[in-house]
């Protein structure tokens, strides 16, 4: 289980939240709306070996794949 980085829209607060699985809803520990993943810090491949544009988002890249 995978521990995420969340921030929320409607309070701003930002959050780490243990999760079950990445697309889970995740509400926000404050104000209880929807949180949506926060995309921040160093992204790493399967390999190890950073990525220089990686947008952490692997739903929409294929960058770590090649």
């Amino acid at each position: 289980m995978p521990i995420l980085q969340y921030r929320c829209k409607a309070c701003g607060k930002q959050f780490e939240e243990l999760v079950k699985k990445f697309d889970d809803p995740v509400l926000c520990p404050d104000c209880k709306n929807i949180a949506e993943r926060s995309y921040s810090g160093k992204v790493f491949s399967a390999t190890g070996a950073t990525q220089r544009k990686c947008s952490g988002n692997c739903k929409t890249c294929s960058g770590c794949s090649k």
